[in-house]
């Protein structure tokens, strides 16, 4: 395999790329732009060394915590649990929250041999166990294993725990209309009606 092919096969395993992206992207770095390629090569050295998990939420971080978790404007005491990464910057994209987070980094999946020890659990529940916490919002996918993972935190807050639990809100989205929306989401919204005056 040629260094080229090399450099197409790792772009591909980068999600949302496929063969023809790899190969765009290795032919502008390699040919079209290869002054570009010594500054990428050493930014993501640099992340490699330095980019981890925050110790609380387990977003990702330069240092000990992330800028949210270390941000004393933020709301620490509600926490808002997302399955990944990029759901929590879709949140803050849309500055619609401005508590914390909690990165599960999946979900439960037998099918796919996810246990509760493959996901950021440990962390979480010695959050709510250390009384820091009044509330949370479980903004985890509107589906079967979404549904599960739910389920599995919930059975398992400490006994007499005092945080409320709450889930997002899911339904039509704006602008759509019932006639195209799918069972789940037509069960969602009638579910998560609210009074309308």
């Amino acid at each position: 395999m040629s260094p080229l092919e090399r450099i197409q096969q790792q772009l591909k395993q980068l999600p949302g790329i496929g063969y023809r992206s790899a190969e765009r992207i290795a032919l502008h770095l390699l040919v079209e732009k290869p002054e570009q390629l010594p500054a990428l090569v050493l930014a993501l050295q640099e992340a490699a060394r330095t980019i981890r998990r925050c110790v609380r939420c387990g977003n990702v971080a330069a240092e000990e915590l992330c800028p949210i978790c270390s941000d004393g404007q933020r709301n620490q005491r509600i926490v808002c649990v997302v399955e990944h990464v990029p759901d929590l910057v879709a949140l803050e994209r849309s500055s619609a929250w401005r508590g914390s987070y909690h990165v599960l980094h999946g979900r439960l999946s037998p099918l796919h041999g996810v246990g509760p020890g493959d996901l950021n659990l440990k962390s979480f529940f010695e959050r709510i166990e250390s009384g820091t916490v009044d509330e949370l919002i479980l903004a985890l996918a509107n589906d079967v294993e979404g549904e599960a993972t739910c389920h599995y935190i919930t059975q398992h807050m400490p006994a007499g725990s005092p945080v409320k639990v709450t889930r997002i809100g899911f339904g039509i989205p704006s602008g759509g209309g019932v006639l195209y929306a799918d069972a789940v989401t037509l069960k969602s919204a009638l579910d998560g009606r609210r009074n309308y005056t």
